[in-house]
């Protein structure tokens, strides 16, 4: 059974907390390297031709998702690359859901991972800025926190660091 924990909201900012059946290292990857692996493609812009979706790796590093012909669109950069303790990437997605290319007009998601003995992990997972986005930015927080929005989403991940986990 899943188990994410919606916490109670302070400030504006999106807060979930769950635990997955795998070291730091292993959770830091499957969210990273693995990022193409249980992404929603339904939550991209290529949709169902989505070819990739990925993180690289390091500060300043993309968020981005390719597609056919050559589409590549970036929809984030990191701005702290901490394996496997913590990674933060801006969100450069406009309440619109078009590609913000403006850092400024960018929310963050911050993402710590903390071992909780040798097979399990807490993350703590928080988007925060919405006030960043400008107009539509309170009503595209309320949308992330929806069901539909970062709990579906994260329910992806646990899923894939649970099956991986099995198949090791």
């Amino acid at each position: 059974m899943i188990n994410i924990k919606q916490d109670q909201p302070d400030e504006k900012a999106i807060r979930r907390t769950m635990t997955v059946p795998a070291s730091a290292e292993q959770a830091f990857a499957v969210f990273t390297e693995g990022l193409a692996s249980w992404w929603p493609a339904e939550y991209t812009w290529s949709q169902e031709v989505l070819e990739t979706i990925a993180i690289e790796p390091g500060a300043g590093g993309r968020c981005f998702e390719r597609g056919p012909h050559h589409f590549e669109c970036d929809w984030g950069r990191v701005l702290a690359w901490e394996p496997p303790r913590r990674l933060v990437f801006s969100w450069q997605i406009s309440p619109g859901r078009e590609p913000q290319p403006n850092p400024t007009k960018a929310s963050e998601v911050e993402l710590r991972f903390t071992p909780e003995g040798e097979m399990a992990t807490r993350i703590a997972f928080e988007h925060r800025g919405f006030e960043r986005h400008g107009e539509g930015g309170d009503e595209y927080r309320a949308a992330l926190d929806s069901p539909p929005g970062w709990s579906y989403i994260l329910e992806c991940y646990v899923k894939a660091v649970t099956a991986e986990k099995s198949l090791s």
